[in-house]
């Protein structure tokens, strides 16, 4: 397969090849796999599964199947530059982490699942992010944000969108 039809760069081969030495098996290498593509792509192509599967010597059903019992990977289009899941849990759902989840939600102007049309967020519920002592709780790319009020969503909506290089 030459180099302009591959979906991983040499970058994303590179750090998965990484992983050969550390793990027992090349089939214990498919998570990690997708969470490189995941963090280059925000998002694995079916393309992108066919050449783990080919790099790891698996079948591309093998790699399928890891990728889809997990929620965090987007397979259709890319998440948003700034991913935020609002957790739902039972602590969190009782401190009103479904009110600001709707109150992100109508600000930024779609439903959870959904990304902003200029790609910079994408508002998705979590079951639990494991966090219940700082309740209602959201986490937005690799940021914990905790004991949510509709005031600190706002404060979030307007960094996300400075960050994202887009005003208000």
């Amino acid at each position: 397969m030459s180099t302009a039809e591959r979906i991983l760069t040499d970058e994303m081969l590179a750090q998965i090849r990484a992983y050969f030495p550390r793990y027992p098996t090349r089939q214990a290498v498919t998570l990690p796999a997708l969470h490189i593509v995941n963090e280059h792509l925000r998002y694995v192509p079916f393309k992108a599964v066919e050449e783990i599967a080919e790099l790891l010597e698996l079948a591309p059903a093998d790699v399928q199947d890891t990728l889809s019992f997990y929620g965090l990977f987007k397979q259709d289009k890319p998440h948003g530059r700034t991913r935020a899941w609002v957790c739902r849990s039972i602590s969190c759902a009782l401190r009103g982490g479904e009110e600001i989840l709707d109150h992100l939600c109508h600000a930024a102007g779609i439903r959870p699942g959904e990304t902003t049309p200029d790609g910079a967020l994408t508002l998705e519920f979590a079951e639990c992010l494991g966090a219940c002592e700082f309740a209602p709780c959201m986490l937005a790319n690799q940021t914990l944000h905790k004991d949510l009020t509709a005031e600190k969503a706002d404060t979030f909506l307007q960094e996300s969108r400075a960050t994202n290089g887009h005003a208000q």
